[in-house]
Parts: structure tokens; C-alpha cells; sequence
């Protein structure tokens, strides 16, 4: 949605082409001499860089493993929510989670 110079990087965020108003993520850098090995550490653990919160997720799991997004942990339940894993191919594993009814 935006692409705003910064010096040596750029603010760049995306958003759903479907809900351009909706919610707006912002792409950090990973210059940081931190970042690349607490970015492989997380990983290597099986820990998710963030998550997101949906509605169905059985639903979105297989809109995006029909668009080819590989999937380190298919939906599962774990205690009071149901969640899947990805690997966004940038060094990160996105978790995706439903709070299951009856919670």
C-alpha cells in the first residue's frame, strides 16, 4: 500500500486486495546484526516470528495451500484454540489461530 524512501530502506507495507482499508503490515528490515540469528534460532526451534487470529481456520488453510503456501504444521487443536504453521519463504514461521467455540 505504501512505499516511502527511508534513508537506505523503505517503509513498505501490504494490505488484502480484497480489504485495501483493512489491516496494514509493515516489512521491517533485518540489517540489524541481531536479526538474522534470532531469526534462525526462533526458526530452528519451530517458534512463529507473529501470528494471526481467523475466523475459520480450516477455511484459510486451504485458500492458501491452494495458492501454494507450504504449511510446516496443518490445523490442530492445542487446548482452547486451533492453529496452523507457515513458512512465509523470508526466514519466518507464521502461526495462524482460531479460538475453537466453547472456549
Amino acid at each position: 500500500k505504501h512505499d516511502v524512501p527511508v534513508g537506505d530502506y523503505r517503509w513498505l507495507t501490504l494490505v488484502s486486495p480484497e480489504n485495501p482499508e483493512g489491516v496494514e503490515l509493515l516489512l521491517e528490515p533485518d540489517a540489524h546484526p541481531a536479526a538474522q540469528p534470532f531469526k534462525a534460532a526462533i526458526k530452528a526451534d519451530l517458534i512463529p516470528y507473529t501470528s494471526f487470529q481467523v475466523d475459520d481456520l480450516d477455511a484459510e488453510y486451504e485458500r492458501l495451500k491452494n495458492l501454494g503456501v507450504r504449511f510446516t504444521i496443518e490445523p490442530m487443536r492445542a487446548g482452547k484454540v486451533k492453529v496452523a504453521v507457515f513458512d512465509d519463504t523470508c526466514g519466518n514461521l507464521i502461526q495462524l489461530m482460531q479460538v475453537c467455540a466453547g472456549s
